[in-house]
């Protein structure tokens, strides 16, 4: 029998996703939820615990009062404000220690990872259980990327490639080979949004969403689902590339469908190691 798997979950809906995937396979399952992060529909007739972000303690107790021993993280978590956090000694003493090595989100990442398994846990990627939601190589949809569309497509991959190096963003939108934006704090939904005003005029730009050099693989994979692919033709942008086998695409049919509805491609693309 597998080992009862804790989700530790954050926001959208893949945490949903992986609890039904779970009772499906009649996996035991113990959703532990953030306030003001997680969907309460989440959490709907499963076992699970809420906390605040910075209750580490109490996190902890209600994994192992739950008798979890593989954990999952998954779904995004937005940065809370100071008076949200509500952090515990043990959440200050992870953050005092954290900033002093001076890390970014993928070493604020790998190091929760490393605390969890301080505790006994095994942490586990969600594409392990999640796999048929990996990007596929290739069109995923009737869409074909252009000349100019490769073209930019390398662009944005050599401008993530570099930014992924020092830990910023694992999106951008290239437009005829000029960077329009570059993902920061406020996702890709907030990207694309910004950068629906700076759109040039002739053929429309591409978004490319990758992972960032030597992330962590089993935390924070690129996603994308059908608000990506609405926020992209909102933007006036003509395609979407994701990492084949190193991005999760909600949906994919859904996906697929909305991409050829309005008119974009969507594929998978190789990133060179």
């Amino acid at each position: 029998m597998a080992a009862k798997l804790g989700i530790i979950a954050g926001g959208g809906e893949l945490p949903a996703r992986l609890v039904e995937v779970c009772r499906a396979n009649g996996r035991a399952v113990f959703v532990l939820a953030f306030e003001g992060q997680t969907d309460p529909a989440t959490v709907a007739g499963v076992d699970h615990a809420w906390v605040r972000l910075g209750q580490i303690r109490p996190a902890l107790e209600a994994l192992h009062g739950a008798g979890v021993e593989e954990l999952v993280l998954i779904g995004p978590v937005k940065r809370p404000g100071l008076n949200e956090i509500g952090l515990d000694l043990h959440g200050a003493r992870f953050l005092a220690k954290v900033a002093a090595q001076g890390l970014g989100d993928d070493g604020l990442l790998s190091a929760a990872i490393r605390r969890l398994e301080d505790e006994g846990f095994r942490v586990i990627g969600a594409d392990q259980i999640l796999a048929d939601l990996l990007a596929p190589r290739g069109p995923i949809g009737a869409g074909r990327p252009d000349a100019q569309a490769e073209s930019d497509i390398a662009r944005g991959l050599e401008v993530l490639r570099a930014l992924g190096a020092v830990d910023v963003g694992q999106a951008v939108v290239v437009q005829q080979g000029i960077v329009l934006g570059v993902e920061a704090d406020e996702g890709t939904d907030g990207l694309l949004a910004r950068c629906a005003v700076l759109a040039r005029e002739g053929p429309g730009g591409v978004l490319v969403k990758i992972r960032k050099p030597g992330q962590e693989r089993r935390v924070d994979l690129p996603t994308l689902g059908t608000e990506t692919v609405a926020g992209a033709v909102r933007a006036g942008l003509r395609g979407i590339a994701v990492e084949a086998g190193g991005s999760l695409i909600v949906d994919r049919a859904a996906v697929a469908a909305a991409a050829d509805a309005a008119g974009i491609f969507l594929c998978g693309i190789d990133v060179p190691a």
